[in-house]
């Protein structure tokens, strides 16, 4: 299996991803993976691909990694995103040659595999958003990857993603929905990670604290999160706000000017607020959380953050956007995108914490790492078995009677 990603930056689809990957390859499976880009420039951050967490865990799993080596916003843009060199696309033939099924991380590499010349292999795409449309060119790619009959599945991590997509022309019988899952090993209570984290921050340990885990991006709605933090604060004496994930640092102007805008009237609160930046040991940021939030707009599908967070013990508050509201049915509350109706619920939350946590022990196998990482071998298991023996001069959409 070759999966290709357009560059490793922060973001749950990533994260995802890469799980499903080592989890493949502990299974006995052979992977390797190929980055587009060896460095990216997002979210006020330069991330490079040897410094990311998913790059050296894959790397220390034994999983093979290349690059092309490009660099995405630090360059001037002359060369278009979906305009390949000849060195480049001897490199990714080289690496599509050696794999039976190549798993395309979301859409965007698609640009590269719909190439004429490279070898032909079943593409299986695995989408993790719910507006296919506000992704660029990157909805066209993937419908010229399916009506050239490259794409054998598309993997949806969420029922919003399937329903999304099928609306916007893509078949439905190519769209399979796998839930998202995470290690339970790793993310679950953790008392002693709890009283680390806190007392690293200063936070006393039983004072409220409400995490948002986000990328500084539009989609998130981080001055929605800021307003229903200010008016949280002020109830809240003894309350702390967390915010982690690229660009949710000091040294982003943008999240510095949209602090100083919501705080301008009482700039005493914001020494409760704690803006972390990217973190590696986001166990310990939820365990010694007491709300997780989210404040998104648009775009999410099935958001890692709410996972990750209930099963750390975290109570969930979403807007309503993708499978928000399915994921925290039973465990949370789903808010309009309201800053005053985000506080309120923050402090319900808080308030029924205890009486959640049943519920929330209760959902751990649902959204498991195992449950998933099965479900993608399955999937994969029967997409090579269909294609063994040669490439199908019409690949029908993988379900079909023609399989």
């Amino acid at each position: 299996m070759l999966s290709v990603y357009e560059g490793f930056f922060s973001g749950g689809a990533r994260i995802v991803h890469t799980d499903v990957v080592r989890g493949l390859a502990e299974g006995g499976q052979s992977h390797q993976v190929l980055s587009i880009h060896g460095e990216v420039h997002r979210e006020a951050t330069r991330q490079r691909m040897e410094d990311d967490h998913c790059y050296r865990a894959l790397t220390a799993s034994g999983v093979p990694v290349t690059s092309l080596g490009r660099t995405a916003g630090l360059v001037d843009g002359t060369v278009a995103a979906s305009v390949f060199s000849g060195p480049e696309l001897a490199e990714t033939a080289r690496s599509m040659a050696a794999a039976d099924v190549i798993l395309s991380l979301k859409e965007q590499p698609l640009a590269l595999l719909n190439n004429p010349g490279l070898p032909r292999r079943p593409v299986v795409a695995c989408l993790h958003r719910s507006d296919p449309e506000n992704q660029g060119p990157a909805l066209d790619e993937l419908k010229a990857a399916v009506a050239d009959g490259k794409v054998a599945a598309l993997v949806c991590c969420a029922e919003s993603t399937r329903a999304a997509y099928e609306a916007a022309g893509v078949p439905g019988p190519l769209l399979h929905v796998i839930p998202n899952g995470v290690d339970l090993l790793r993310f679950r209570p953790d008392p002693a990670a709890r009283a680390a984290f806190r007392a690293g921050l200063g936070i006393p340990a039983g004072a409220p604290v409400v995490v948002l885990a986000a990328r500084y991006a539009p989609m998130k709605n981080v001055p929605l999160f800021l307003r229903a933090a200010r008016a949280w604060l002020a109830r809240e004496g003894g309350g702390h706000v967390v915010m982690c994930g690229a660009g949710m640092s000091g040294a982003n102007p943008a999240l510095r000017a949209d602090v100083d805008a919501v705080f301008a009237d009482a700039p005493e609160l914001t020494g409760r607020v704690h803006a972390l930046g990217v973190r590696h040991d986001m166990e310990a940021v939820y365990a010694g959380s007491d709300v997780v939030a989210l404040t998104s707009v648009s775009g999410e599908a099935a958001p890692l953050c709410l996972i990750e967070g209930m099963m750390c013990g975290a109570v969930p508050v979403a807007t309503d956007v993708g499978d928000s509201a399915s994921i925290v049915a039973g465990h949370g509350f789903v808010t309009p995108p309201d800053p005053g109706a985000v506080a309120l619920a923050w402090t319900a939350a808080l308030a029924g914490r205890a009486g959640f946590a049943p519920a929330l022990a209760r959902s751990r196998e649902r959204f498991s790492r195992e449950r998933m990482i099965a479900a993608y071998a399955d999937l994969l298991d029967r997409v090579h078995a269909a294609h063994t023996g040669g490439w199908a001069t019409e690949s029908p959409a993988y379900g079909d009677p023609a399989y």
